[in-house]
């Protein structure tokens, strides 16, 4: 599943850049899909005040983020070695660092640019970077959960919770006119790729581990 929605991603990426291409962008730039994402994005029209809500609450998968960070550095201070820290959080650090890296490729190669300019500077846009952390770190926030716990309420409410904050954001940002339309499709395959491949990477963790134990 991972595989073939990181394949999608790939293929939507080259579609954009392939389909209905014509400078209806910020001083003329490139926007791919542009009849529908000028139209969507006419449709909607700009709230800046959803745009800074939802860039404000883009710090609480930061704050996910360094609170597992902090989870596997108390592990490994008290194991007194990486190799003995959870593997499902070491693969999870892995996966908060690929979510960085794409997020810091397509800054460094835009593939489209804002609707708008932000402050005055015209700004990369594909994929929705906040869309990409968000539902690059939530899941993972309610899987770790799932994991760690037994509580069913417990569960049950981080879930709920998850999912609907992450449809708050998503929503958010493709409303509030920052994006285009085909960016926020470009981050929910790719997050949810790459997502699919953390959860397949934990769980073939898990039955090595299980197999080296029967074994030993």
């Amino acid at each position: 599943m991972g595989v073939a929605l990181l394949a999608a991603f790939a293929l939507w990426t080259a579609l954009v850049q392939l389909v209905d291409v014509r400078p209806v962008g910020q001083n003329g730039t490139n926007v791919g899909f542009a009849a529908f994402n000028t139209w969507f994005h006419e449709l909607t029209g700009v709230h800046l005040g959803i745009y800074s809500i939802t860039d404000w609450l883009g710090l609480v998968p930061v704050a996910v983020c360094l609170g597992f960070g902090a989870l596997g550095a108390a592990q490994l201070v008290r194991r007194r070695s990486l190799l003995k820290v959870d593997p499902d959080l070491l693969l999870l650090g892995v996966h908060y660092v690929v979510v960085a890296a794409a997020y810091l490729a397509f800054e460094t190669f835009p593939v489209n640019y804002r609707p708008i300019p932000i402050d005055g500077v015209m700004e990369a846009s594909y994929p929705s970077s906040t869309t990409l952390l968000v539902l690059g770190v939530m899941p993972t926030l309610a899987y770790q959960v799932a994991r760690r716990t037994k509580d069913t309420p417990v569960k049950g409410a981080v879930v709920a919770s998850v999912v609907a904050f992450s449809a708050v954001m998503v929503v958010g940002r493709l409303v509030s006119g920052v994006h285009w339309a085909t960016d926020i499709v470009g981050s929910v395959l790719l997050a949810a790729g790459l997502f699919a491949v953390y959860r397949y990477a934990v769980e073939r963790a898990d039955a090595w581990h299980a197999t080296a134990r029967s074994e030993g």
